[in-house]
């Protein structure tokens, strides 16, 4: 048994509960749901985002049946995807600060999700929208802050008898894959969930619950660390809005555990060079704050926890540390400052992908 797990995030399959069968369809594997739900209307805000919309093409290939609803406040935007998607899909308007135009929008919905990042100074309006309405949700948040403050409606979620499902995650890579398993398993929850609401931390964290079952399974007792690895090349196929994460997560302290107690230390400091496997090969990574840390101390009661995240090409690596050590914190957190970074890096990022490629990669162990 081998202590580490592994994960390039360029695949097309995957295991997935509740489907009755499964066809290859391309590079995909085509879902069958369950009748009952397999028409279900699937409203998926910020779906003219990258997450957003990356999420929707692989949901209409996984599931052709699905409809579905492209939420956001850009029409033009949201129409570009409606035609990509064709027949089973429409655009609606979606104001994520107007309660009313919210509720609108769910009016006929068996399913959001909530892809309008970031999330880090986002509100739950959204999410106590679906409650209030008993809409299934899931968001793809990769910010401990909203995500705990999000399962702080479970009991009411629970009560009012839906899937509520956070911290999905939308890095590092090109996701739609891992989003699309979370959101088939929300449609056909009934099979799934019992109707509960349900916390989730990524697909790393079930990665880890793999290690963390084997090694019990194998009478190794409980595992005394668990180390999370991250590795994208340039922009690894994701938007702006990850790239505003990234920029905020520079200004936060990383929350590490240690035998048990937990620990604050510098953003991107303490570099290791990871083996993340064929393909990948060995890179530079950094500690970084992620919410996967917290959730999987609390449930897996591991003592030693940590996160690393690390880029290519290797400058990009320089620039950040750069700007924790040039840019005061204040900045870092500032909305307009990061719209500003994001707006004059992004296009260079992505002018570099077509140099370095678009990979990602996880790699979780002992």
């Amino acid at each position: 048994m081998s202590n580490l797990v592994c994960m390039g995030l360029n695949f097309g399959g995957f295991v997935r509960a509740s489907a009755e069968s499964r066809e290859i369809n391309g590079d995909f594997e085509r879902v069958r749901l369950p009748e009952n739900v397999r028409k279900s209307r699937v409203l998926i805000v910020g779906g003219a985002g990258a997450a957003g919309r990356n999420t929707a093409f692989a949901l209409s290939k996984f599931c052709p049946e699905l409809q579905i609803v492209i939420g956001g406040r850009n029409r033009d935007r949201g129409g570009r995807v409606v035609e990509r998607l064709g027949n089973n899909s429409e655009f609606v308007h979606v104001d994520i600060e107007d309660v009313n135009s919210i509720e609108a929008a769910l009016t006929d919905v068996d399913l959001v999700v909530h892809a309008a990042g970031p999330f880090e100074y986002a509100d739950s309006k959204l999410l106590e929208a679906a409650i209030q309405t008993k809409t299934a949700y899931i968001d793809i948040c990769d910010h401990e802050g909203y995500a705990r403050h999000a399962k702080s409606f479970k009991d009411k979620a629970i009560a009012a008898g839906i899937p509520a499902i956070t911290n999905g995650g939308a890095n590092p890579g090109d996701n739609e894959d891992i989003s699309t398993m979370k959101i088939l398993l929300c449609i056909d929850y009934n099979n799934a969930f019992f109707g509960s609401s349900v916390n989730t931390f990524y697909l790393v964290t079930v990665m880890a619950a793999t290690l963390v079952h084997n090694a019990e399974r194998e009478s190794r007792g409980q595992p005394e660390r668990l180390r999370f690895h991250y590795f994208t090349a340039g922009s690894g196929g994701t938007g702006p809005g990850v790239l505003a994460t990234s920029f905020y997560l520079m200004a936060d302290e990383v929350v590490t555990y240690h035998e048990g107690s937990k620990m604050k230390v510098s953003p991107y400091s303490d570099m290791l060079r990871i083996d993340f496997g064929e393909g990948v090969g060995r890179q530079e990574v950094f500690l970084m704050n992620v919410p996967e840390m917290a959730s999987a101390h609390e449930v897996f009661g591991v003592p030693t926890i940590s996160a690393r995240f690390g880029t290519a090409p290797f400058f990009w690596n320089w620039t950040l540390s750069a700007m924790i050590k040039l840019l005061p914190t204040g900045i870092l957190k500032d909305k307009n400052a990061v719209k500003w970074l994001v707006r004059i890096s992004y296009p260079l990022i992505r002018a570099v992908d077509k140099i370095s490629g678009e990979t990602a990669a996880i790699k979780v162990r002992w």
